[in-house]
C-alpha cells in the first residue's frame, strides 16, 4: 500500500502522514453554525471531511471524528430576535434539518458532535488561563480580549505578519484593543441577549474560542488532523492556534486541511449576488448521491463551480456506476486487483478524488463488457467497484432502486405500467410480432425509459432529465 500524504496547509505542502499514536486519528472539523438551511458550501464540508474519516478507517485506522455546531453567536441571537424565537428553539430546529441533510448525503454522523452552550465552562477554564498567562486582558468596556501581540507565531497558518497588515483597512478599530487585530474572547452581555456567568460578569464567548475550548477538551491538547472550509483559515483557525497553544504549552494540530471555495457559475456564491442555494433546494431536483458525486468528482482543495450542467452530468455519472452494477453478483477478489491499487494511489496522494473516481470507471467499462463472456471475473470486478464506493459513499444503493427513481428522470411513467408494456412487448415478442414489440420499446423511449434486453431477460431505467 502506497503512503498516505496529505496537503498540510501549515506548511503548504505535501506531508506523509504519521499519527501522533499510530493506529489512532483524531479529527476535528469546525461545523455549522444553526441559524438557517444548510447551503452547497456547507454540503462541501460535509461530504469532503466525511470522505476523509471513511478512508483513513478504509486504510484500517481507529479515528474519533469531531464536528462541532456553533448555537450561539451574533447571527443566531439576532435571526431569533428577528423570528420572535427563543435562540434554542432556533437552533435546536436547524440542527434537526442540518442531520436531515447530513442523511440525504450519506454523510455518516461524527463520532461527536459537541454544542457550543454545553462547553461554556470549558471555555470560561481556557480564557482565565490565557489571563493568567498574559495573553488574555480585560478591556475598558468590560470584554476579554486574546493580546495578538503576546504570541511569539501569530500568522503561521496563514502567513501573514501583523505588522504588514493595515489595521484601517482591513479590520474595525476599537478603542478597547490593545492592537487593532486583538480578538474578543468573552463578550459582555448585552440586555435581552443570552448569557451566562463568568468572573468577567455576565456574557457570553467569542466565535474563536468555542473552537479551541471543544477541540482540546474532546481530542486533547495536541492532535492529529484540523478541517473546515479555505475561508476559514484567517483569522479563525489562526486565532484557534495562538489561543491553544498559549493556553496549553502545547502545538495544536498536527495537518491543517481546508477545503475549496463553492462558485455559481463561475462567480463567488454570495448571497447579496443571488446566487445562494441551499442544500434543501437542490435536493427538490437531484438525488443526494448525485450531489455527493458532484461534489467529491473535484479535488477537495480546488474550487468547486456549481451550475446545473455539473449535476446533470453527475447525474448521468452515478447512473453509469449503478448500471454497471446490475445483473451481477459481486464476489470478493482473494487477490487486490490493479484497479484496486491504483484506486488506493490515488486517494493516498491527498484524498484524490477525482482520480479515484477515473478509476471507478475503468473498471466499471470493463465489468460491463466482462458481464457476458467472464461472469466470474465480472463478479470480482462488481465486488472491486463496490469497494472503492465505500469509502466514497457511493453506490451503495441497490442498482435497480437507484435506476428505477424517478427524481429527475425524463420519465413520468409510472413503473407498474413500464412492468405492463414490458409484459406486452415479450408476449409480442412470443408472437413473433416484431413490430408491435419495436413499437411499445420505442413509446417507452419517447417517455423517458429505456429498455435493456439480455438473453430473454429483460430490464428497464429511466433516462435522465
Amino acid at each position: 500500500m502506497s503512503v498516505l500524504k496529505i496537503h498540510n496547509t501549515l506548511t503548504r505542502q505535501k506531508e506523509v502522514f504519521v499519527p501522533i499514536n499510530e493506529g489512532h486519528v483524531n479529527l476535528y472539523v469546525c461545523g455549522m453554525t444553526v441559524y438557517d438551511f444548510c447551503h452547497i458550501g456547507h454540503a462541501r464540508v460535509m461530504v469532503v471531511f466525511d470522505m476523509v474519516s471513511r478512508y483513513l478507517r478504509y486504510l484500517g485506522y481507529q479515528v474519533k471524528y469531531v464536528r462541532n455546531i456553533t448555537d450561539i453567536d451574533d447571527k443566531i441571537i439576532a435571526r431569533s430576535i428577528e423570528n420572535n424565537e427563543n435562540y434554542s428553539q432556533l437552533t435546536k430546529r436547524f440542527i434537526d434539518e442540518m442531520h436531515k441533510d447530513e442523511a440525504a448525503l450519506n454523510v455518516r454522523h461524527p463520532d461527536l458532535e459537541p454544542l457550543a452552550t454545553d462547553s461554556i465552562d470549558d471555555m470560561i477554564a481556557m480564557i482565565k488561563t490565557l489571563i493568567k498567562k498574559e495573553h488574555a486582558y480585560i478591556g475598558a468596556n468590560g470584554d476579554v480580549y486574546y493580546a495578538v501581540d503576546s504570541f511569539k507565531n501569530y500568522g503561521q497558518l496563514s502567513k501573514r505578519q501583523l505588522d504588514d497588515m493595515n489595521a484601517g483597512e482591513r479590520i474595525d478599530v476599537d478603542e478597547n484593543k490593545l492592537n487593532p487585530f486583538d480578538f474578543v474572547l468573552w463578550k459582555s452581555a448585552k440586555e435581552g441577549e443570552p448569557s451566562w456567568e463568568s468572573p468577567w460578569g455576565d456574557g457570553r464567548p467569542g466565535w474563536h474560542i468555542e473552537c479551541s475550548a471543544m477541540a482540546t477538551c474532546c481530542l486533547g491538547n495536541h492532535f492529529d488532523i484540523h478541517g473546515g472550509g479555505m475561508d476559514l483559515q484567517f483569522p479563525h483557525h489562526e486565532n484557534e492556534i495562538a489561543q491553544s497553544e498559549a493556553a496549553t504549552g502545547e502545538k495544536y494540530v498536527n495537518t491543517w486541511m481546508h477545503n475549496g471555495f463553492v462558485r455559481i457559475d463561475d462567480e463567488k456564491m454570495s448571497k447579496s449576488l443571488g446566487n445562494f442555494f441551499t442544500v434543501r433546494d437542490v435536493l427538490k431536483q437531484y438525488r443526494g448521491e448525485e450531489i455527493r458525486f458532484f461534489v467529491l468528482s473535484s479535488h477537495y482543495r480546488s474550487a468547486l463551480n456549481y451550475s446545473d450542467d455539473q449535476l446533470k452530468e453527475s447525474r448521468a455519472a452515478i447512473e453509469r456506476l449503478y448500471t454497471a452494477l446490475r445483473h451481477v453478483d459481486a464476489v470478493e477478489n482473494s487477490i487486490k486487483s490493479p484497479y484496486i491499487e491504483r484506486f488506493e494511489k490515488a486517494m493516498n496522494d491527498d484524498f484524490n478524488t477525482a482520480k479515484a473516481i477515473s478509476v471507478m470507471f475503468e473498471c466499471a467499462n470493463e465489468l460491463n463488457k466482462l458481464k457476458m463472456t467472464a461472469p466470474d471475473e465480472a463478479s470480482k470486478l462488481a465486488s472491486d467497484l463496490l469497494k472503492m464506493g465505500e469509502p466514497l459513499g457511493l453506490i451503495g444503493q441497490d442498482p435497480e432502486e437507484f435506476l428505477h427513481s424517478d427524481m429527475g428522470a425524463k420519465s413520468t411513467i409510472k413503473s407498474d405500467a413500464i412492468e405492463k408494456a414490458i409484459a406486452r412487448r415479450l408476449q409480442a415478442k412470443l408472437d413473433k410480432n416484431w413490430a408491435l414489440a419495436d413499437q411499445i420499446r420505442d413509446e417507452l423511449k419517447d417517455q423517458g425509459v429505456i429498455l435493456e434486453d439480455a438473453g430473454k431477460e429483460t430490464t428497464w431505467r429511466r433516462a435522465s432529465a
